[in-house]
């Protein structure tokens, strides 16, 4: 297996109000997208937004709320201050400050945020990382 993520697939329970939230924050719908499926492009991946009743019968698992999944989606940013920035405009989308952005103890700066399903982002900005020209994030 080559060390990749090609997509990420959210469970979500409106899939307009989520749609509107991303695209809101800027993100851009995929003409792949349709009214059971909205694709955007991430970098070199995509997120989706499906429906969580149907992903999990695909999955062939059982669907139940949780407080917390296990994972976190992350975004890097380019400098400190952008990580309140984005904060405030994903809470000014309709998300939900988790934590707000502060200094953390492995060097950096961040804060967290849930979009209106519930998944939380992680807001950081990493002084160890680099991010291309493109967002990307370059690992050293």
């Amino acid at each position: 297996m080559e060390p990749r993520i090609s997509l990420i697939t959210l469970g979500v329970s409106d899939l307009a109000r989520s749609r509107a939230f991303y695209e809101q924050l800027g993100w851009q719908a995929s003409a792949a997208s349709n009214e059971h499926v909205t694709f955007f492009q991430a970098g070199g991946m995509a997120l989706a937004l499906y429906s969580r009743k149907a992903l999990a019968e695909d999955a062939k698992l059982p669907d139940g709320e949780c407080a917390f999944g296990g994972i976190t989606l992350a975004y890097n940013v380019r400098d400190k201050a952008e990580v309140a920035a984005v904060l405030t405009e994903a809470e000014t989308a309709g998300g939900h400050i988790l934590k707000p952005a502060q200094d953390v103890f492995w060097g950096g700066h961040s804060g967290y945020f849930a979009d209106p399903d519930g998944h939380p982002w992680e807001v950081a900005w990493n002084p160890f990382f680099t991010l291309d020209e493109r967002g990307n994030l370059i690992l050293p």
